[in-house]
């Protein structure tokens, strides 16, 4: 479901399955909640090959800004399609910053 790494003092989370729904949620909001616990300020979720996110993924994007606590800055690399529109549609992308590449998130997060 995810991958991490860090890049810098940056964790980056890449989304592995072409899908975050109902059924993939649970999995994933685990696997964050285990990596997240010492609430890193600055994620950016890879989810380049994200082709479908319905509410619950949603929820799990909201969880994940939860979890890393009020100072914490979370960027998506997502290309233009249904993720980015389900973000825009939500005005989630007002506070989770959308990138077109992993690069652009973690040079514009790093600073």
């Amino acid at each position: 479901m995810a991958e991490f790494s860090n890049s810098g003092d940056i964790l980056v989370v890449r989304l592995t399955e072409p899908r975050l729904d109902a059924a993939r949620a649970p999995t994933l909001k685990a696997a964050l909640m285990q990596n997240v616990q010492d609430k890193p300020e600055r994620i950016v979720v890879d989810a380049q090959d994200l082709k479908f996110m319905d509410s619950t993924g949603l929820g799990v994007v909201v969880s994940l800004l939860k979890m890393m606590g009020a100072n914490g800055k979370l960027g998506i690399v997502c290309q233009e399609g249904s993720v980015r529109k389900l973000l825009k549609i939500t005005k989630l992308d007002q506070i989770v910053r959308p990138f077109e590449t992993l690069d652009d998130a973690v040079a514009a997060l790093g600073r």
